[in-house]
């Protein structure tokens, strides 16, 4: 019995380690070092895929039922995928000045709301409207696309709406709606990310169209899980 107490306590300090890649991204973006942000976010993103599957595999809610392993879940993911990344947006050159402090507070305050909706995940396990996912918003508007401020600004601003409308994402872990290939360019984002931000600005050229190709694929699926019936495709 101690040794699952241990092992369940050693899953909730993995997942609480992530709020520390959280505060480190924090650090990075306000010394304008946003290569490092984001590879600091890349590292908590990680740490959130594979917690919940430990936790799971250690049944750590039975173990350990007075800590919610949830509840420290939601903290790290609203500061990973929202505030830092609002901070990112709101550091880097993409907007001009009164802009990009409108975007950043619209980022947080739509991403809280979104986060006290009981429907966010459908029962069929997708996420309903753009999901709290500002750390990518961040990645691609920074390091993929070179659009003019005017663009990035109402872009962000569709993105921030699309929260609420009824469109449907994929959920890499749980959708089981072509689960393989959701997984496969999952895992080609986070790597040709990684790798990309590791040789920034001297990458190889394939590593950029990972991003493009995994960015082209999720947008078909949501168009596709919204609007064509399964078993029409």
């Amino acid at each position: 019995m101690k040794l699952e107490r241990l092992k369940a306590w050693l899953v909730h300090i993995f997942t609480a380690s992530g709020v520390i890649t959280v505060f480190m991204a924090l650090i990075a973006a306000a010394e304008n070092d946003f290569r490092a942000a984001m590879l600091w976010l890349i590292a908590a993103q990680l740490i959130d895929g594979v917690d919940g599957t430990l936790a799971r595999r250690y049944k750590v809610q039975e173990v350990l039922p007075n800590v919610s392993g949830k509840s420290i879940d939601f903290v790290i993911d609203f500061c990973g995928y929202a505030v830092v990344p609002a901070f990112i947006i709101y550091q880097a050159p993409l907007m001009q000045e009164w802009i990009d402090l409108f975007m950043a507070l619209l980022i947080v305050f739509t991403s809280a709301i979104y986060y006290g909706r009981t429907g966010m995940i459908t029962d069929d396990y997708y996420f309903k409207g753009f999901p709290v996912m500002w750390n990518m918003a961040a990645f691609y508007f920074i390091f993929i696309f070179n659009f003019p401020a005017t663009l990035n600004a109402i872009l962000l601003f569709l993105l921030a709406l699309m929260q609420f409308l009824p469109i449907k994402f994929a959920y890499p872990s749980m959708t089981i709606r072509w689960r393989p290939f959701t997984l496969i360019f999952t895992a080609i984002l986070l790597v040709s990310m990684t790798g990309l931000l590791i040789f920034y600005p001297d990458y190889p050229g394939f590593l950029y169209w990972g991003p493009i190709v995994s960015l082209v694929y999720f947008a078909f699926f949501g168009f596709a899980a919204t609007f064509i019936h399964e078993e029409d495709f």
